[in-house]
C-alpha cells in the first residue's frame, strides 16, 4: 500500500462515514429492545445513504443490471465474487431494498470507525485459520438469518485483486441451505480498480449483474452437493459477460 498517497483518500473516506452516524443510536436502541424490524430499517437507512456518498466522493459509478430479480424483502443470502474492498461500497450503492451485512474477516472489525460499523450492521466475522471459530460464526449468521437479517458472502474467501475470480470454497452456502432462504448470485466487475489496481482509492466504473434467485428449501442431498458448482458457474459466467460487454463498449469508442 502507498501510505502517503492514501492519506487524502483515507481522510475523505472517514468523512463519508459521518453520514451513518445519525442512525447509530436508533440501531443500537432497536437491537437492545429486540425490535429486529426497526433495527433492519435503520441499518438500511444508514448503509443506503453511505454507499452512494462514498462513490460520489471518489468519482465512481455503479451500474446495476437485473435488479428486478431481487425479492421485495429478505432474508436472503447474496453470493458473489470478490474483486476488492470496493465490493462493500458497491453493494450498499446497488442494493437498497432491504438490510444486509457481510461475512467478513475478523480483522475488518479492528479498522478505526469503519470496523465498528461492519459489526453494527449485523455482519459475521470469521477467523480464517480457525475452523471451530469459523463454524461458530456461520452458526451466528444462521441465527441472524432466522431473525430476518440478510447476509452477503464471498465464497472465494479473499479478494481476487483483479478481474479473474478465484475458486469458491465449499461449505459456505450452508449459511443459506440450513435456514432454507434464497441465494441471490451476484457478479461484479471493475471494483478492484477502485483500490487494488494502484494501491490507492480512486474513481472506477463498476458493473453489477444480479441473477435470478436460487431456492434452497427442501433440497435433496445431491442437489445440495451440486449447489456450490451451480452458484459458482452462474457468478463466474456473469463476470465474463460483464467483461465482454465492457470490452465491446471500449471498442466502440
Amino acid at each position: 500500500m502507498k501510505i502517503f498517497a492514501n492519506i487524502p483518500g483515507a481522510i475523505k473516506f472517514l468523512k463519508t462515514l459521518k453520514r451513518m452516524q445519525p442512525y447509530k443510536a436508533a440501531i443500537e436502541n432497536a437491537r437492545a429492545a429486540g425490535d429486529f424490524e426497526k433495527e433492519r430499517e435503520y441499518i438500511l437507512k444508514a448503509t443506503s445513504s453511505w454507499g452512494p456518498m462514498i462513490m460520489e466522493a471518489f468519482g465512481s459509478t455503479v451500474n446495476v443490471h437485473g435488479l428486478e430479480n431481487l425479492p421485495d424483502k429478505g432474508p436472503v443470502v447474496f453470493v458473489g465474487n470478490h474483486q476488492g474492498y470496493a465490493d462493500i461500497f458497491s453493494y450498499f450503492t446497488a442494493f437498497r431494498k432491504f438490510q444486509f451485512g457481510f461475512v467478513a474477516r475478523e480483522n475488518l472489525a479492528r479498522l478505526p470507525f469503519y470496523g465498528e460499523w461492519i459489526v453494527r450492521i449485523r455482519s459475521v466475522l470469521i477467523k480464517r485459520d480457525d475452523p471451530r471459530a469459523s463454524m461458530k460464526a456461520i452458526n451466528e449468521g444462521i441465527e441472524y438469518i432466522k431473525q430476518g437479517f440478510s447476509l452477503v458472502i464471498f465464497p472465494e474467501g479473499t479478494r481476487s485483486l483483479g478481474p479473474d475470480p478465484g475458486r469458491f470454497h465449499r461449505g459456505s452456502l450452508k449459511l443459506a441451505t440450513k435456514p432454507g432462504v434464497p441465494i441471490i448470485p451476484v457478479s461484479i466487475n471493475g471494483s478492484y480498480r477502485m483500490f487494488e489496481e494502484e494501491g490507492r482509492l480512486k474513481g472506477a466504473k463498476i458493473d453489477i449483474l444480479v441473477h435470478e434467485p436460487i431456492e434452497t428449501k427442501n433440497l435433496t442431498k445431491q442437489e445440495e452437493k451440486e449447489l456450490n458448482d451451480i452458484v459458482e458457474k452462474t457468478v463466474v459466467d456473469g463476470v465474463r459477460q460483464l467483461q465482454r460487454e465492457e470490452a465491446l463498449t471500449a471498442a466502440d469508442r
